[in-house]
């Protein structure tokens, strides 16, 4: 099979999360801005969870344009990673509607750390498809980032349950590592 259509599919998944997490913020009853501040927290949480989907949609694409073709264990690998993201919604809202509360701002980083996992996961499936020596794995080379994100995650849980708003600065320290589109990848088209 080839990546196209796996992408494409990944690609309207990620497209219909954003667009859940955006109908979750409802519009206050009020025409002043004292009515927007108790949305303050639920809003965070929107764009932080919006640049996570972005970074998990653009990665996604960079590491398929790298795919020659897909099998069987690689459709299993996305479709688990789709589990997780598709919770971001869910996740999202609760710690939004909930900001400083640790049970919601430690689930929020269970579903980001096994995100990160399922990411791993299918990265691995790639590689031991097209072998060793395949682009993807000279690119991700010792792949630094993808090693300390999930000990960040695993970090920011256990924060939150002894200050909630140092695990909300952890995930957007994650966020910030990432923001910035990998281009171990597009170095390695280039060669």
């Amino acid at each position: 099979m080839k990546t196209s259509r796996l992408e494409a599919f990944s690609d309207g998944v990620i497209a219909i999360l954003i667009t859940i997490m955006v109908l979750e913020l409802k519009v206050p009853h009020g025409v002043d801005l004292n009515t927007l501040q108790p949305m303050i927290p639920v809003f965070l949480s929107y764009v932080l969870s919006y640049i996570y989907l972005g970074i998990y949609w653009n990665n996604h694409h960079h590491m398929l344009h790298v795919t020659e073709h897909v099998t069987g264990s690689m459709l299993w690998a996305n479709l688990h990673l789709l589990f997780w993201l598709s919770l971001v919604p869910f996740v999202t809202h609760w710690m939004g509607e909930n900001p400083f509360a640790p049970l919601p701002t430690a689930l929020y980083g269970g579903v980001l750390l096994l995100a990160a996992i399922a990411y791993f996961l299918l990265q691995g499936a790639i590689i031991r498809s097209q072998g060793p020596q395949s682009l993807l794995k000279r690119a991700l080379g010792d792949d630094i980032k993808g090693k300390i994100s999930p000990l960040l995650y695993a970090l920011a849980i256990g924060l939150a349950f002894v200050q909630t708003w140092l695990a909300w600065a952890v995930y957007a320290l994650v966020a910030l590592i990432w923001l910035v589109p990998d281009r171990r990848i597009e170095k390695a088209l280039q060669k």
